[in-house]
């Protein structure tokens, strides 16, 4: 049976996606009359829902103007190719390895469709148990999404993981009771992640891997 919940983020955790997201982001405000946004400053809000992103990046912005920034990031998000973007290299097999052993789950910022269509793409629509997107619940670093995450999950959470490229991911897992992993090839610098003061902090997704690899052995061992 798998027991241990590991909570991973999406977007410049699994995904190589920051660029795409700082590249839309700045289209749909030349668009909408507006100041494209620093790459810096969009790549620190990433993680967050899209209208509370919005709200940050735009702060002038009344809220029809910022419903139009919603609509034409979307849509130039659309209009990308599937294939715009893909995997950080050495993630499929990772979570291949690990899927067989441990209750996987996502924790994302993106949208439910936004999700859907990335996870079709990959083939992945079974790969995960479960998912939470932005646009579902409370927006990180909210600890919603993972409570409703690990109602499914016989483990406290202190036995449990979530795996984030920001500093939202690392306070959502604090107060959700997670153990809060970073990875530092993201979109907040290292840093900032160090801060927050996390578990651990990975480099690369090998060394991610090998750790993973370790709560699965254990698992196995347990005979969970």
């Amino acid at each position: 049976m798998k027991t241990i919940m590991i909570a991973f983020d999406w977007d410049g955790t699994l995904m190589d996606s920051t660029g795409q997201i700082v590249r839309c982001l700045q289209h749909a405000a030349l668009q909408c009359g507006f100041k494209a946004p620093e790459a810096q400053a969009i790549r620190h809000i990433i993680g967050l829902s899209l209208p509370n992103a919005i709200r940050q990046l735009f702060p002038d912005a009344n809220e029809p103007e910022q419903a139009l920034l919603l609509q034409a990031y979307a849509a130039q998000f659309r209009a990308e190719p599937a294939d715009a973007v893909d995997l950080f290299p050495g993630v499929r097999e990772m979570i291949d390895r690990i899927a067989p052993f441990v209750r996987l789950v996502i924790a994302t910022g993106k949208s439910r469709v936004g999700l859907d269509r990335v996870l079709q793409h990959m083939g992945w629509q079974n790969r995960f148990a479960d998912s939470r997107c932005a646009d579902e619940t409370r927006s990180k670093p909210d600890p919603s999404m993972l409570l409703e995450l690990l109602r499914a999950c016989p483990e406290p959470p202190a036995q449990c993981f979530m795996i984030g490229d920001t500093t939202y991911d690392l306070d959502m897992a604090r107060a959700a009771g997670m153990q809060a992993w970073a990875v530092s090839w993201g979109a907040h610098p290292l840093d900032l992640l160090k801060a927050r003061e996390p578990d651990r902090i990975f480099n690369s997704v090998s060394e991610l891997d090998t750790a993973l690899s370790g709560i699965c052995r254990g698992v196995t061992h347990s005979g969970a």
